[in-house]
């Protein structure tokens, strides 16, 4: 009977021993002893009065030693058993390296059922506690030989529960200190350089879309170095005020929906989507004002609400890429990455899903996922502007320009001369015009054809060009009439380019066929205008005139005209 009571004994033992500890024991053995996975135990303590004494005593439940336990888990007590199996003493480091986002931690060794030490780290005091290194907790313990140790730690987070614990020997341990995430500050790095990318397109466009992006940047990159510990990494700061940055984790969707606004332009074009924007727009408005008092209350309801944000826009996206909006395509593309990646962090913030790299860094991938993705609608659409009005100019162009010869028109001469006039006038400087027109046209076009004739007036516009000035205004009036401006240019000068024209004229030769080449001649008048005292329809009057006078006078030559002022002043 003693013998059956001694082994009922021994399986309630067991059984009591198995529900206290609820996780295998982390075996300690010889050699470098760098543990980054192995299994502890867990109790959530919501009433969040619960000491030491009290909680040892309460069932634990077994999880990984990287814990994602959710928003209702804010005060979490977690058990780990260290055998030391080496014979003998070693000094090892317990690593917290998430201790950054949370507001204490406490620690509890224990041997044989007595308390050997306790430590405390308010995260508010951090930057004075010996305890904390560049956001990472890091608590020394040395493990008796052949002899179990217990761990107590109690994580109070803000808002959820996101823990982890190492074990480390010396070396092991500085390594992991000294240790960079680049990761976090390749991701902040690309997003600064999409900061300071957008703030030359806003200075060069001034498009509001631009600034909406570039918050949304600002609030994403804040949020992720924050949240992934490069903050706390760099400038060794925590606690409660450290924390209310996580406020950007509200403006980013914020700044998103007025970029969508700004970008599809949804309140002219779209409104029955604008108004689904605007409704949620309101939503998150009142969540930021909800943070700027209580960022940790704001933050508990921030995972529901972004899943509601991720479900509206992306249907709006949907919407608006049915609609046939071209921008809307890539949108939704660089959205379904946000969508995706940041559902998958939802669930691991909510403590559905097992802590992972990708579930864990969920959001701050989808950030620059997408952040990617709106940089290149945004210069996607500065591309299909600069189409338009590339467009529009050549509109303009051809509606100020002769199609055969590519010279202005009469139109636009008139137009632009008058403007000429009057930048003339301001700084008194002498202006001619010139009237030219091709000898003999009409018999060129009775023997050759009206094809060689327009070979001939384009030759002829080339050759203007060829011996003008680039300042100088060349105009096709019309037929075979041709017409300059000469900016700062008097009656001599005036004359000498025309002279040079003339003579250019007669070396010009047209291939009718191959057997003949057509030659002409240009007869020319010239005019100065009367600064400050004529207009511009009245010179080009004058240089008419001299343009039949040389006709008249036999062809092939030029012929002057002066201001009527003048000659009155001469006679």
């Amino acid at each position: 009977m003693d013998s059956h009571k001694h082994l009922w004994l021994l399986v309630l033992l067991l059984l009591t021993s198995s529900l206290a500890w609820a996780a295998p024991p982390i075996d300690i053995h010889d050699g470098p002893v760098n543990l980054n996975d192995f299994r502890m135990a867990y109790h959530v303590d919501p009433s969040k009065t619960l000491t030491y004494e009290q909680v040892r005593s309460l069932p634990f439940t077994e999880i990984n030693n990287k814990a994602s336990l959710g928003t209702d888990a804010k005060v979490t007590w977690f058990k780990l058993l260290l055998n030391n199996n080496t014979g003998v003493e070693q000094k090892l480091f317990l690593h917290l390296p998430h201790a950054y986002h949370v507001a204490s931690v406490e620690i509890h060794e224990e041997r044989a059922g007595t308390l050997l030490r306790r430590a405390h780290l308010d995260l508010d005091a951090a930057p004075v506690s010996d305890l904390m290194y560049r956001g990472t907790a890091v608590y020394p313990l040395t493990l008796a030989a052949e002899q179990p140790t217990v761990l107590y730690l109690r994580s109070h987070s803000y808002s959820h529960q996101w823990f982890a614990v190492d074990i480390l020997d010396e070396q092991a341990s500085r390594r992991a200190l000294i240790g960079v995430n680049l990761d976090i500050a390749l991701m902040v790095g690309m997003l600064l350089a999409l900061v300071f990318y957008n703030g030359l397109l806003y200075f060069a466009t001034s498009k509001k879309e631009n600034i909406f992006y570039s918050l949304y940047l600002i609030s994403g990159l804040v949020w992720i170095a924050l949240s992934y510990g490069l903050i706390a990494n760099i400038f060794d700061v925590y606690g409660s005020q450290v924390f209310r940055l996580n406020i950007s984790l509200i403006t980013m969707p914020i700044f998103l929906l007025l970029f969508m606004m700004a970008i599809f332009d949804t309140k002219r074009i779209y409104p029955t989507e604008h108004r689904c924007l605007q409704v949620l727009l309101i939503f998150l408005s009142c969540t930021l004002a909800w943070g700027l008092f209580d960022i940790a209350g704001a933050l508990k309801p921030a995972s529901t609400l972004a899943a509601v944000m991720m479900v509206v826009t992306f249907s709006v996206s949907i919407s608006l890429y049915r609609k046939g909006n071209p921008l809307a395509r890539y949108f939704l593309i660089g959205h379904s990455f946000f969508v995706v990646f940041n559902g998958i962090a939802v669930l691991f913030y909510k403590g559905l899903i097992p802590v992972s790299y990708l579930n864990s860094h969920g959001v701050g991938i989808g950030i620059v996922l997408e952040a990617l993705t709106l940089a290149y609608i945004i210069s996607h659409r500065i591309r299909i502007l600069e189409d338009i009005r590339a467009s529009q100019d050549e509109l303009k162009k051809q509606a100020s320009t002769d199609p055969l010869t590519r010279l202005y028109n009469r139109r636009f001469f008139l137009s632009e001369a008058d403007y000429l006039l009057q930048s003339a006038q301001l700084s008194q400087a002498p202006m001619a015009v010139l009237a030219l027109d091709i000898d003999h046209f009409k018999s060129v076009n009775d023997h050759y054809g009206h094809a060689c004739g327009d070979q001939v007036l384009i030759a002829l516009s080339h050759s203007l060009k060829q011996h003008s000035r680039d300042n100088d205004l060349i105009a096709r009036f019309g037929g075979e009439e041709f017409v300059m401006l000469l900016p700062d240019a008097n009656l001599e000068e005036a004359y000498r380019c025309a002279e040079r024209i003339r003579a250019a004229a007669e070396t010009l030769q047209v291939r009718a066929d191959p057997d003949a080449a057509v030659h002409i001649t240009v007869s020319i008048g010239v005019a100065e205008v009367g600064v400050g005292y004529e207009t511009i329809e009245t010179a080009l009057s004058r240089a008419d005139r001299a343009l039949y006078q040389a006709k008249h006078s036999g062809r092939n030559r030029v012929s002057t005209d002066r201001p009527a002022l003048e000659t009155l002043q001469a006679v």
